[in-house]
């Protein structure tokens, strides 16, 4: 990869699974890290009232992260990764898989594209 992270948003529409459990949430980041090839380093998450769930997993190589509105059958999906030892798509594939999406739409956005200018510089600077 050319860029220093990969950053996939996605929305997850007519999603057949029960999006207002929360440990199903939690459990499909903590297996989508698992399958990526993800450190995991904390979670954290929230349960609203009546619906919808917020699950965050941070990484040692940045965050997975979904909101739920079950009343919609809709997910939205933020998957950031940085370096090459995860990928990122494995894990994209997992969460779909286990909310049950029959609809995607993803970006997948490059983050931290560099110069060749500022690429050297970083190079410089941890040679010395």
């Amino acid at each position: 990869m050319n860029a220093l992270g990969r950053h996939l948003v996605a929305d997850f529409h007519g999603c057949t699974e029960d999006l207002n459990d929360p440990k199903l949430v939690m459990d499909a980041l903590e297996k989508a890290c698992e399958v990526a090839g993800a450190t995991i380093i904390s979670r954290s998450g929230h349960h609203f009232s009546p619906y919808g769930v917020t699950a965050v997993v941070v990484i040692a190589e940045s965050h997975l992260a979904v909101h739920t509105w079950p009343e919609y059958a809709y997910a939205a999906v933020d998957l950031f990764t940085c370096g090459d030892t995860v990928d990122t798509w494995k894990a994209f594939d997992l969460v779909k898989s286990a909310f049950g999406a029959t609809r995607v739409d993803v970006k997948d956005m490059p983050r931290g594209i560099l110069s060749r200018a500022e690429r050297e510089k970083a190079a410089a600077a941890q040679a010395a």
